[in-house]
């Protein structure tokens, strides 16, 4: 099974993405996989400060507030004060839409 075989039945990781740029690019595993936690602790500092993070042609990771509202327990049905708190979502850029959803290549 090829990698990207691996990576197409399962979850990309932090050590494939440094493999890629170890591959791509030619530096060593360990300057390679020190980038990639570089590039990722940036979009995680930068998300923790509450900015969003936005990659031209991939997408943008969006902070969202969300206000105090009451939900309930599906068990019980009583009333529940749920906080307010910051979600984080992914909005994906219209060409990785059309990636995706593009049919596969037979062949």
């Amino acid at each position: 099974m090829s990698k990207t075989e691996s990576i197409a039945a399962g979850s990309l990781t932090r050590a494939d993405l440094a493999d890629a740029v170890h591959n791509e690019i030619g530096l060593s595993r360990a300057e390679s996989a020190s980038l990639v936690e570089s590039v990722l602790d940036r979009i995680g500092d930068a998300l923790v400060a509450g900015n969003n993070v936005k990659i031209s042609s991939f997408g943008s990771f969006v902070l969202r507030q969300k206000g105090l509202r009451i939900g309930r327990n599906p068990k019980t049905g009583i009333e529940v004060p749920i906080e307010p708190r910051t979600v984080l979502t992914f909005r994906p850029s219209q060409l990785l839409r059309e990636a995706i959803n593009k049919p596969a290549n037979k062949g």
